[in-house]
Formats: C-alpha cells, structure tokens, sequence
C-alpha cells in the first residue's frame, strides 16, 4: 500500500442542527445512506488503497453491514469513534498502513475524483494539503456583545473543507502532541500547524457541501439529480 492513500472517513457525530432522530450521516439520499454515497467516492479512486470509516460505537454492526452490502472493498476497518472528532480521528488512525493519509467527512458525498487525486499530489509535493474554497462573503470580527471589531481582508480568508491530506506519521505525532497538551483542534490542519508543517490549500468546489442542516438534504438531492450519482 506504500504508493496508495489511506482514507479516515469520520463519521461519528450526532448532527443536532438536522433535528431528525437517525444520525445526518445515516439519512437517505436518492434511497442509500449519506455515508455510503461518501464511500463510494473514494472507493471508486485509483489513489486509494484503503479505507477506515470511523462512526459512534452503537452504529458500528449496522455500518459493517452496509460496507458488505454495497460491496466496499477497499473499507479495511470500521472503528468506534471517541468523545470528539479529533479523538475519533485519532482512533481511525491506527488502523491504517499507507504512508499517506486524508481525512475526510463522511457527510461530505459531492467531493470529486480530480480534487482527490489534486490533494494527494499537492500533499506529496508540499507535505500537507486541505481543499478549501474563497470565501464570497465580507467577514467580520464581533465581540461577545455582538459588536462588531474588525474585517479581515477577504482575500486571504479560504472556508476549509476536507479531504485533508497528510503523511500518516505526522499526523499521527500531531494527534498525540494535542492529546499530550490536551489541545482541542477545529480541524486536522491545526494540530499539523502546531507542529511547524507547511499545509498548502488545494481549491475546491463549492458543491463540496457538509450536509449538516434540513435545508443542504433539500440541495443535496437536487445535486445528485442534477449531476447522475454516476458523476461524484
């Protein structure tokens, strides 16, 4: 697996915002779980040799059923997630062989073969890569009081999305010197950045949506009707 990717498709949180009983990664869209759309995709690249989905301890039995059932052989492990995201991702981790790996939403089904394949070889070259899209809004700073403080120059502000790309050792050694100084990240580039590690950003697709709410299932839909599920 030395040449291939190694995928942690996390998947593990509850999703609050979407205000259903069944978890948003477990939704139906176009009649399969969000979940397995995302699998399907790095299933489908040539870059990737295996792939560890990451979900909450309850789900596991259900979500190896699926990994039969739609017949993803490049699925090595489905592991028990932890107490946050950055735990989870840690546990995904030590399940993975490849040199080279990217961490990915499982909610995030629209993210396409060509900018799987530009993070990959943006990582090799720089030794870090994260898709991320400009932000098209003006953005400002506020204070607790609702205030507002500052605006940032928009053209240097990139709303970060994933796969998210990295070599598995330093990866790893950033997932446990955050655990060592019991750091919380927002995300896997910030406890990459901590220890001094170049990450390049990789633009993305602003279809690369995380469907979180009732309102990205609605655009979701519409997406996989507009494009062919056979085109994602």
């Amino acid at each position: 697996m030395a040449n291939k990717a190694g995928v942690i498709v996390v998947a593990a949180g509850k999703g609050s915002r979407m205000g259903t009983t069944e978890s948003k990664q477990y939704l139906k869209l176009q009649d399969k779980p969000i979940i397995i759309h995302t699998l399907e995709v790095f299933e489908r690249s040539s870059i990737v040799g295996e792939i560890v989905m990451v979900t909450g301890a309850e789900d596991v039995e259900r979500c190896r059923d699926w990994v039969k059932q739609y017949g993803l052989t490049k699925v090595v492990h489905v592991a028990a997630g932890g107490r946050d995201r950055q735990e989870s991702v840690l546990n995904g981790l030590q399940h993975l062989t490849t040199e080279w790996v990217m961490v990915h939403d499982g909610v995030r089904p629209f993210v396409t073969q060509d900018h799987i394949q530009q993070c990959y070889d943006t990582a090799v070259e720089a030794g870090a890569s994260v898709l991320a899209v400009p932000v098209k809004d003006t953005i400002k700073q506020v204070n607790p009081n609702r205030q507002i403080i500052g605006t940032p120059d928009r053209s240097s502000l990139w709303a970060i999305q994933t796969p998210q790309t990295f070599r598995r050792s330093d990866l790893l050694d950033a997932h446990q010197h955050a655990e060592q100084q019991d750091f919380r990240g927002t995300d896997d580039a910030m406890l990459v950045e901590r220890l001094g590690i170049t990450v390049a950003v990789v633009e993305g697709s602003y279809t690369n949506i995380k469907i979180t709410t009732p309102d990205d299932l609605d655009y979701a839909a519409y997406l996989l009707e507009r494009k062919g599920e056979s085109h994602i």
